[in-house]
């Protein structure tokens, strides 16, 4: 234990690796700790696609010369607008990034974050602890696992996440509920039924909202500054939301709470519609109530906007409801340390400076908890680059340097929206 890192990193996702690459080339001593691209590799089923253009999907380091485009040209895949681009695809270009970009990714489990004289003591699973005078908390979306709170009692053969499945196959066969109103419920129910369930998807909304074709990248003057492209998709407020997460953070807290809640909402891609509008039957406008099992079964208990009960059965239910930021799900903080930190507004979410440091020196947050401080863009791979750079800056700044490397703040891109790109069914 007697090194000191200047940064040590936890997490090996995009928003993780980001922060690996860029904190390398600005010459400091990190580590990052994680299995790479977990998430991605272990929790989302084979045949998913990006739901983001493949030139809004990259990973971020200060030169921008590991894009997604250049993984794939060397290797006979398509990174074209308007194509979707395979999660396994995406996944390996990610593990591509770790091996050039990125110092040796080390995939150890951190079981303990606490504070240390001036710095932090990182316990992790194997070995000895580690010490650090900063840490980068990039712990992607696994934490904050959301069920709704009739599933939450049930069993794991009754009920799981959409994220707890890596192969949807075992499914084959049987009668599958998947609850939930967005692009991981839809395209779950999907592949379910292409695997050969039965799946049927219940809904809370009245409608299910899907995104429109992409437009094209090359459009009249008029047309662009009417409707310019971003990494979250095409309009002015998107653009605001993909391009400016300063200024978003700059807004009174009720409102950038307000704005991580509800912008660029559950949605389905236009390239998926025509696949599940042919297989899977919808109950839309259904609130759940109660869940209970019933033998190997499971039984739903729902009621209707009329006020009308419905019972269901299925030989299994999938919770496709997302994941909820929330430091108190964070385990690995020191109690006293997590209860101390100042929160965005009434929510459990860390308040941030301007480079991503929370109110414990030292302590700096990245990804989806980061949301309610820098806007939605904070949701998906693209906010990826703005937050690796800036966080960067922010941990130079806190050990004594003069901030950010010139051009550090993003990453080149191939297409519009500069900067790394976005996945993530809120993870895509």
């Amino acid at each position: 234990m007697n090194r000191t890192d200047d940064l040590v990193v936890i997490g090996a996702g995009p928003y993780g690796l980001s922060i690996g690459a860029h904190a390398a080339a600005a010459g400091l001593a990190v580590r990052v700790l994680g299995r790479p691209m977990e998430s991605w590799r272990d929790h989302m089923p084979g045949g998913m696609y990006l739901k983001s253009e493949p030139w809004a999907s990259n990973l971020s380091d200060p030169a921008g010369r590991h894009t997604l485009a250049d993984y794939c040209a060397g290797r006979g895949l398509v990174a074209e607008h308007g194509r979707p681009l395979p999660i396994s695809a995406f996944s390996e270009y990610g593990l591509w990034f770790a091996r050039h970009a990125v110092p040796e990714v080390e995939e150890r489990t951190v079981t303990a974050v606490a504070p240390h004289g001036t710095g932090f003591r990182i316990t992790t699973d194997e070995g000895p602890p580690l010490l650090a005078r900063t840490v980068a908390l990039a712990v992607g979306v696994m934490p904050f696992r959301h069920y709704p709170r009739a599933l939450r009692a049930l069993p794991g053969e009754h009920c799981s996440h959409s994220s707890g499945h890596q192969d949807l196959g075992r499914f084959r066969g049987q009668d599958v509920i998947v609850v939930g109103g967005g692009q991981a419920a839809m395209e779950t129910a999907t592949l379910l039924a292409e695997l050969g369930a039965q799946p049927r998807l219940v809904a809370r909304a009245g409608r299910l909202n899907w995104n429109t074709p992409a437009k094209p990248l090359s459009r009249s003057p008029l047309r662009r500054m009417r409707d310019p492209h971003s990494g979250l998709g095409t309009g002015w407020r998107n653009w605001v939301y993909a391009e400016l997460p300063g200024a978003v953070r700059r807004l009174p807290a009720a409102r950038r709470e307000r704005i991580a809640a509800t912008a660029l909402g559950p949605a389905g891609a236009w390239w998926l519609r025509e696949r599940f509008e042919e297989r899977v039957p919808v109950l839309l406008g259904h609130r759940l109530l109660r869940a209970v099992p019933a033998g190997s079964r499971t039984r739903l208990g729902l009621t209707t906007a009329g006020g009308e009960d419905v019972v269901l059965e299925a030989g299994h239910v999938i919770a496709a409801t997302g994941f909820v930021p929330d430091l108190a799900r964070l385990d690995l903080l020191d109690d006293r340390l997590r209860a101390g930190l100042r929160r965005v507004g009434s929510g459990g979410t860390p308040e941030l400076t301007a480079g991503f440091e929370s109110s414990h020196p030292g302590l700096f947050f990245a990804g989806l908890l980061t949301a309610p401080s820098f806007g939605p863009s904070m949701r998906f791979v693209h906010g990826a680059g703005f937050a690796a750079g800036r966080l960067v800056g922010g941990v130079r700044r806190r050990l004594g340097g003069r901030g950010p490397l010139p051009g550090s703040s993003r990453a080149r891109s191939a297409g519009p929206g500069r900067g790394a790109g976005y996945p993530t069914s809120s993870v895509r």
